[in-house]
């Protein structure tokens, strides 16, 4: 079925469009992980750490959105590739900073790869101007 088969009333409503998009998006995400042996939070978490440089394990969840807990196994997924080191916090010994290693960042070059690829299977009928203004769109939401 498709959309055209959906009730009016539902296909009028952006929050039930975006939970279809949503669901959409997390099953190409998750099928596009599977083939490079990943995670969508492995990436979300070398990203953090690529672009804003070593930090704590809670502070990258923070930025993330990811819970602690679930942080943990993703950390210690992530430092038994080598993706990740934890070295303590020169400015706090009862902490550890995670840093990316060389081999990190050759991974997150992967996944990204991955991720634009999903991108672009789930944007395709939009120009990439369109892309744009969704994406603010959005963003606007979270404001």
């Amino acid at each position: 079925m498709g959309l055209e088969d959906t009730p009016a009333r539902l296909r009028g409503k952006s929050t039930w469009l975006i939970s279809k998009a949503a669901a959409r998006a997390q099953r190409l995400i998750s099928e596009a992980m599977a083939e490079v042996d990943g995670r969508a939070y492995h990436f979300a978490i070398l990203a953090a750490v690529d672009e804003f440089g070593p930090d704590s394990q809670v502070r990258i969840g923070q930025r993330c959105g990811i819970d602690q807990s679930d942080m943990h196994t993703m950390l210690r997924e992530l430092a038994e590739h080598g993706y990740v080191a934890r070295t303590p916090d020169p400015g706090d010994r009862r902490r550890n900073l995670i840093t990316l290693t060389p081999s990190g960042r050759r991974r997150l070059q992967k996944l990204d790869s991955a991720l634009t690829a999903v991108q672009d299977d789930l944007l395709a009928t939009l120009s990439a101007t369109e892309r744009d203004q969704l994406a603010a769109l959005l963003a606007r939401v979270f404001d």
